[in-house]
Order: structure tokens, then C-alpha cells, then sequence
């Protein structure tokens, strides 16, 4: 397992520590985290979250987690276009998943759809242009990759311009769409309209359909 953000060769329970340190369980719907089998190919996620702001949630699976960054414009369209993607806690696999309304007064509280997910394909290369461990080019502070979901395809890269990966400085990042390979898909739409890609409901329709915020 490659190292993330300094904090070592960690197994999937103790990096999801902070993730469960802010949640109550008892209260809201979001999963624990359980001993999920990785797939064949990593998988991603991108959710819209009607928080205290709203904003788009980037995951991609490393290891055993997820990855998280709020991007609050969402993914970019067009090629060398650059959206800020601010770090969150590593999510479980599970969350890939998660749909609904977070409680009131719970961290995040607000309502979560799953606006696309699918599989990526690593692509960041060394200088010699050999194949470099997803997780380390993380650590160091850029990593391409290729989406592969229904609504987000093409290649993409995360670029870290603020703060380090040792935990020094709050960490800001960059999402870009590549220019070169294969274009497609779509960016981030209006989210109040946006459909979800697992059940095909807007924000206002989970809120209604859980109960409400």
C-alpha cells in the first residue's frame, strides 16, 4: 500500500478515524465503514451535497477508502479548465453508495446525491514514463487519471497548490481536465436540477422522499 498524505502504511480502519469522529451513527443513515471488498478496477464517485453550502464531492477509491475533496463549482468541462478541490476525510467504499438527507445538526447536515460514479484508470507516470503508484503520486501532490462513469469521461488531473502532504498548512488542490486524450461526457450542471445517477432524483425530491432536512 502506497503512503497518503504522510500518514504512513495505515489499514482502512485507521484512516477512517477522523470520518467516524465527527458522525453519530445513531442519528444519521451514513455508513459506518465495514471491511468492503476493493473491485477490479478503483472506483469513483461524485456527490452533490445541499450543506450548510452547496458544493460537489469528489471521491476516488485509493486503497481501501475513499479519497474526498469539495469542489464547490463541481467538476470541470472544458480542456485546462481548473476547479479548487479543497481535502475532506477519507470517506469508507460504502459511501459510493449513500443517498439521502444527513441530519440537521450533524456534520455536513443537509441532503446527498449521487450525481455519477464509475471506474477511473491511474495514469500518473514517473519522468522515464514508468507507471508510479496512485496513492504515492497522491502524496506528492499531482495524479492523472481517467473517468469512466456515465456522465464524467475523459482524463483529469488533481494538483496540489497549497499546504503540504506531511498535515503542515491547510491543503488546497486543483481539478483539471486534461486537454489531450479522449474527450466526453459532461461537467457539473445546475444542482437544484441535477438528476442523481442511482435512483434519477433531484436534491428537492430525496429531501421530500427522507423526511426533509
Amino acid at each position: 500500500m502506497g503512503r497518503q498524505d504522510g500518514r504512513g502504511e495505515r489499514d482502512g480502519q485507521d484512516r477512517l478515524r477522523d470520518y467516524r469522529g465527527k458522525r453519530d451513527f445513531a442519528r444519521t443513515d451514513e455508513p459506518r465503514g465495514r471491511s468492503a471488498s476493493p473491485g477490479p478496477e478503483p472506483r469513483f464517485v461524485v456527490q452533490i451535497h445541499d450543506a450548510r453550502t452547496m458544493h460537489f464531492d469528489f471521491r476516488l477509491q485509493v486503497d481501501d477508502v475513499l479519497r474526498s475533496w469539495s469542489v464547490p463549482k463541481g467538476p470541470p468541462a472544458a480542456p485546462k479548465d481548473k476547479r479548487l478541490a479543497v481535502p475532506t476525510e477519507d470517506h469508507p467504499l460504502e459511501y459510493e453508495e449513500f443517498e439521502g438527507v444527513i441530519p440537521h445538526g450533524e456534520y455536513g447536515g443537509g441532503t446527498v446525491i449521487v450525481w455519477d460514479h464509475g471506474t477511473y484508470v491511474p495514469l500518473s507516470h514517473d519522468r522515464r514514463g514508468r507507471p508510479v503508484d496512485f496513492a504515492e503520486s497522491l502524496e506528492r501532490g499531482h495524479a492523472t487519471f481517467r473517468l469512466k462513469g456515465s456522465k464524467l469521461r475523459g482524463e483529469y488531473a488533481l494538483t496540489r497548490f497549497r499546504g503540504g502532504g506531511d498535515g503542515s498548512g491547510e491543503e488546497a488542490w486543483l481539478l483539471v481536465r486534461a486537454a489531450s486524450g479522449r474527450s466526453g461526457g459532461r461537467g457539473a450542471p445546475d444542482p437544484r436540477r441535477a438528476r442523481s445517477a442511482r435512483s434519477g432524483r433531484t436534491l428537492a425530491q430525496v429531501a421530500a422522499d427522507d423526511g426533509g432536512t
